[in-house]
């Protein structure tokens, strides 16, 4: 049995397509077969059902696609160990959500090129689940997300919590209002982020707890084009600290809702059976220090 059967398999087993797989691998299709086959032949079991065009593990095929994961995993984490030298230029990926990405990343980034200079880190911004799942999968190294994950491969590490404030147009009734309480926004039109947004889930929660549905007159996928429609007068929303800019003071503002206000907590999702590598440790060395340093006020 030879790796690069393995990892034939396991794109096979992903793709469910002989020749999608050998493009993927860089050989023809024939070739690719021939090595699946001597594999079977190895190990005494089919592994595929070559239905048509698919291929569908076998029983046999799904038990052996979890231990040829674990396999590859072992290997590549021993070759990056051992290729982990203090001094070597070091590569890492990091995922973070798009509610997150674009307020966090670029300062982190900053920072590493200053106080990591042979850190290269390469990113990604995605949705929460499919950051997990890569972070899983072993795609990519980190992932800055917040909360529900449910994935017992996954290590989870609160690394920093903050306020989620109201914000309104200039001329919205709710801005020269002395106090703002949650009670306040059951009949406002809510500008929100999607569907597969961990924020917009967050809000509807907190909504919810205070006895009313959100009326969402507006979804967006970047939180820029929520802040111009509540500059327009189209709706409020609620939106994390983070994302207030020195600018937003000409048409925007924020305040801090009255009673138990919303917050939210960020994380750090690492795979709990792969080897951290020197440059996640110090990325996530540049991280909290780069949260410990943002703003504490909150309106």
């Amino acid at each position: 049995m030879e790796l690069h059967q393995l990892r034939y398999f396991m794109t096979i087993a992903e793709m469910g397509n002989f020749t999608r797989a050998a493009e993927r691998n860089n050989i023809t299709q024939s070739s690719i077969s021939q090595q699946i086959l001597k594999l079977e032949r190895e190990l005494g079991h089919k592994l595929f059902h070559r239905l048509g065009r698919r291929a569908v593990p076998t029983e046999t095929g799904l038990a052996f696609l979890e231990r040829a994961r674990r396999i590859l995993a072992e290997v590549d984490d021993a070759t990056r160990e051992l290729r982990d030298d203090p001094t070597a230029m070091r590569r890492i990926t990091v995922g973070a959500t798009t509610t997150i990405a674009p307020y966090l990343l670029p300062r982190l980034l900053v920072r590493c090129r200053k106080s990591q200079p042979n850190l290269q880190v390469q990113t990604r911004e995605n949705f929460r689940d499919q950051l997990a799942h890569a972070v899983a999968e072993g795609e990519i190294d980190l992932a800055i997300i917040s909360l529900p994950v449910n994935d017992r491969r996954l290590s989870i590490e609160a690394v920093f919590s903050e306020p989620l404030l109201l914000v309104v147009g200039k001329k919205h009734r709710l801005a020269a209002q002395p106090q703002v309480t949650p009670t306040d926004l059951a009949d406002e039109t809510f500008i929100l982020t999607g569907d597969g947004s961990s924020l917009a889930d967050q809000i509807r929660r907190f909504c919810g707890d205070h006895d009313f549905e959100p009326h969402i007159g507006h979804r967006c996928s970047q939180i820029a084009t929520v802040k111009a429609l509540v500059s327009l007068g189209a709706g409020i929303s609620i939106l994390p600290q983070m994302v207030r800019a020195p600018g937003d003071g000409k048409s925007l503002v924020y305040r801090a809702l009255s009673g138990r206000a919303p917050k939210r907590e960020i994380h750090v999702l690492r795979h709990l059976q792969r080897y951290q590598s020197r440059g996640a440790a110090q990325f996530l060395t540049v991280l909290r220090e780069t949260l410990a340093s943002l703003p504490k006020s909150t309106a």
